[in-house]
């Protein structure tokens, strides 16, 4: 999968209503929608770390600040240098959530609940986790986690979205948002 086809996916994926851009509502709404389902409380220093980090990304991605990203400006925009300057921290801030031990590893069933939250599909979510669980200690580190999504932003590979390939030049399910 080349580069453009994997921003195009996590566009999609962050486009939740589907009307052709990422608008701040939209994109802040992850550490809020992350929050509920993963039991946090909205004062939870947790669920404030992971606001103030997606602000972050949001205010970086949105280039001319009219609170509307459009796909030209989000592939404009997105790439390793971005990701590890601002979207580590938020997609970190994510992991954190899910993280109910502060073990900094997330067990499968902590994994498949941080991704069925940001809008991946459950299904696939043994297969993307026994791609990063190469030791199979059954847990997934966040420096892993974090490397596999940095790889599909700034390569359009990754170990999680070659587990997730359908054979037919698409990632089923998608492996990230």
């Amino acid at each position: 999968m080349d580069t453009l086809t994997a921003k195009r996916h996590i566009f999609t994926m962050l486009d939740t209503d589907g009307d052709g851009v990422i608008s701040r509502r939209e994109y802040l709404a992850r550490p809020e929608r992350a929050a509920r389902a993963l039991g946090r409380d909205g004062d939870d220093p947790l669920v404030r770390a992971a606001r103030v980090a997606h602000e972050r990304v949001y205010a970086s991605m949105d280039a001319d600040g009219d609170g509307r990203v459009t796909f030209e400006e989000y592939a404009t925009w997105a790439g390793g240098e971005v990701f590890d300057g601002v979207c580590r921290q938020a997609l970190g801030a994510l992991f954190d959530l899910a993280d109910a031990d502060a073990d900094g590893a997330l067990a499968r069933a902590e994994f498949t609940r941080l991704r069925s939250v940001l809008g991946n599909d459950a299904g696939n979510a043994a297969k993307a986790f026994d791609a990063l669980d190469t030791d199979g200690d059954g847990r997934v580190g966040r420096d892993e986690y974090l490397a596999s999504i940095r790889s599909y932003v700034a390569e359009g590979a990754s170990p999680m979205a070659e587990a997730l390939h359908d054979g037919g030049g698409q990632v089923a399910g998608g492996p990230f948002a």
